[in-house]
């Protein structure tokens, strides 16, 4: 029994438990503070907590910005953090989607670039909702650019058709 703890309470946390909640706050004050598209005002967090939050997005100097995160994650320390844990993390979840819908247009460009008429056919049977005619001109004016050098204005409309067709499947 701990010199605290009274008979028949629960244990009190650990020192190292005591530590790693610290850091989770801290950790989520810091992907607070780096999120800066993230709209303050519509987490419901307090009002000290956003004013510390635009004010540490604002602070260039190092040694200044590491003591007001600290202090923002000392304010977070006293609010709910599940919501805002929440947010955040469904924030990453979705630049996760469009870092791989991203990657995965510039595989099928790419693709379609080097190997021709046999890659569209590959795209079109996965996503029958292409306009063959048009994106098949399309990807056979990107394969001469790349060809020929100059200009790449097929080659990024070539993105942008296999984004808009692999974004709403």
């Amino acid at each position: 029994m701990r010199r605290r703890q009274l008979p028949g309470e629960p244990e009190p946390p650990s020192k190292g438990e005591l530590k790693r909640r610290a850091h989770s706050v801290q950790d989520l004050a810091d992907r607070l503070i780096d999120a800066e598209d993230l709209p303050l005002e519509a987490l419901g967090l307090p009002e000290t907590v956003r004013d510390a939050v635009q004010l540490a997005r604002k602070i260039t100097s190092r040694a200044a910005l590491v003591r007001q995160r600290q202090f923002v994650a000392k304010l977070l320390r006293k609010t709910d953090v599940e919501q805002l844990r929440t947010a955040i993390e469904s924030r990453a979840a979705d630049h996760q989607l469009e870092a791989r819908l991203f990657k995965r247009v510039e595989r099928w460009r790419d693709r379609i670039v080097e190997e021709g008429p046999a890659a569209v056919d590959a795209l079109v049977a996965e996503c029958p909702a292409f306009d063959t005619a048009e994106f098949r001109a399309l990807a056979d004016e990107a394969c001469r650019e790349r060809r020929v050098g100059g200009s790449q204005r097929a080659f990024r409309q070539l993105f942008r058709a296999i984004n808009r067709e692999l974004a709403s499947v």
